[in-house]
């Protein structure tokens, strides 16, 4: 099943698994839920402090794995391209973690985004071998993962 504006608005879960429509883009829709995830960063993280916002994602993740879960049941795809909740969640945990400047922003997109499609080992034995939300919400923790891992090691060339 193509997902279409109805099926976003028929379920509060698929709106959040869709992020907020992000995912219906024809091309590229992870790329859109991440750049949404970016646009959306400064408005979700400015009025909580570090404790708040990091209850909010671990919340955030939870509820993922329930939405994406029952988003992908009702798609007949477990882990279809626009559920994008997954990088919403994941770009959240980057720019959390790193320097707040436009130009770490932007690698930190970029490297996320190589990170979450090549998916280089564990993340593709974990995307091809977990099932369900808690599946799709997992790789990209494991992308963003891979993704402060490279930011550190920039930050510790460049210091």
């Amino acid at each position: 099943m193509k997902p279409n504006l109805r099926f976003l608005l028929s379920d509060p879960t698929h709106f959040v698994a869709l992020g907020f429509g992000s995912g219906l883009f024809p091309k590229g829709p992870g790329t859109a839920g991440t750049l949404l995830g970016w646009i959306l960063f400064p408005l979700v993280y400015a009025p909580l402090s570090d404790t708040l916002f990091g209850a909010l994602l671990v919340a955030c993740f939870l509820f993922g794995i329930i939405a994406c879960e029952r988003t992908g049941r009702a798609l007949g795809v477990a882990d279809h391209g626009a559920v994008v909740w997954d990088e919403i969640v994941a770009i959240w945990l980057v720019l959390w973690l790193t320097p707040a400047t436009l130009a770490w922003q932007a690698t930190a997109f970029v490297v996320f985004r190589f990170f979450d499609i090549v998916k280089p080992p564990p993340i593709g034995w974990v995307d091809e071998r977990t099932r369900g939300g808690f599946g799709v919400m997992l790789d990209d923790l494991l992308a963003a993962g891979y993704t402060l891992v490279v930011l550190a090691i920039i930050m510790r060339l460049t210091a």
